[in-house]
């Protein structure tokens, strides 16, 4: 018996393209509406007029004023880079940008560790964890002014002010506080860090909740105690947090300005003097009217520093975005 035999028919896989992925087709206003790109763009059209009044309006208008050489009551005049050049031939800047630098270094030194030590102290309390935090977020509540003026208060030099007399229980003091060029700048540190300190606990506390505890289950094991469980297990799970706390630090102290303003505005011989100070000083320095060009172009120049800041900022946190 013969058995016939029909040719294997063979089949190729196909093979993937060795070109790469396929380019996307480009869109066209006519796929753009039908999507509904059109009403879309109706409902964000209120949102995108009020933000471009307030806000892209004005930094338009600062890049005008910054090439102009006005008070707001002349007529302006355009002078191309003079402000620039003013503002940077100005003895005073260094000064002003030193003494920035310096404010941020201090809280740093003292107010970065300062929310975090407490926060790791809240989370190992037991029983009234809740006063604590409310007690911790207190002088967040406080309006700035108001505890501006208190510290003042506080910091009064006499030996009957009232650090000078807790000083004094202990045999120190009296000392002069914002009274010394060498004192003053270390005050308004530890004034602006009994104020922000708050909100930096609350934040570390809800970050503290999300660290597996079977993290410092596996240390005690091992043996670790507590100051180990801290550098070995918290920390590194906090890492993420205390990065983005460190760069807004880093920002929002380059732009001190209430603190030095109210407390000693800018003194005792300059000491206190910041970059947000001396913008201050050349819009409203005068009575006749201050120069805006300067305090424009010196804005523009600290809002470019901060624009460098925050783009490494986002460009080191972006895998932690993925």
């Amino acid at each position: 018996m013969t058995t016939l035999s029909s040719p294997l028919r063979t089949t190729t896989a196909p093979q993937p393209s060795s070109s790469g992925p396929r380019p996307r087709a480009r869109r066209t206003p006519r796929d753009w509406l039908r999507d509904g790109g059109l009403s879309t763009l109706i409902i964000a059209l209120p949102m995108i007029l009020v933000f471009g009044v307030f806000s892209w309006f004005p930094i338009g208008r600062a890049l005008v004023m910054s090439l102009q050489q006005t008070n707001l009551i002349s007529t302006p005049e355009f002078v191309g880079l003079d402000n620039f050049v003013f503002v940077l031939q100005d003895p005073l800047l260094g000064k002003a940008v030193a003494n920035t630098l310096w404010f941020a270094l201090l809280a740093l030194v003292f107010g970065y560790p300062l929310p975090l030590a407490a926060a790791v102290l809240m989370s190992e309390v037991r029983r009234m964890r809740g006063l604590f935090s409310a007690l911790a977020y207190l002088p967040v509540v406080v309006p700035p002014v108001v505890a501006v003026l208190l510290w003042k208060f506080f910091y009064d030099a006499s030996p009957t002010g009232v650090f000078n007399t807790i000083a004094g229980w202990v045999g120190l003091g009296p000392f002069p506080w914002l009274q010394d060029a060498s004192s003053a700048m270390p005050s308004l540190v530890l004034e602006a860090t009994w104020a922000a300190a708050g909100g930096t606990v609350i934040i570390y506390l809800a970050a503290l909740v999300g660290v597996r505890t079977e993290l410092y289950e596996a240390a005690e094991v091992d043996g670790a105690g507590v100051w180990r469980k801290i550098w070995h297990v918290t920390l590194p799970q906090l890492r993420g947090v205390l990065f983005i706390t460190l760069i807004l630090q880093v920002i929002g102290t380059s732009q001190v300005f209430l603190e030095p303003f109210l407390f000693t505005g800018g003194g005792p011989n300059n000491a206190t003097l910041t970059v947000l100070m001396l913008i201050y000083d050349y819009a409203f320095g005068s009575s006749l009217g201050g120069n805006y060009g300067a305090a424009t172009a010196l804005s523009l120049m600290l809002a470019g520093v901060l624009a460098v800041l925050s783009a490494i900022y986002f460009r080191v946190t972006r895998p932690w975005s993925s």
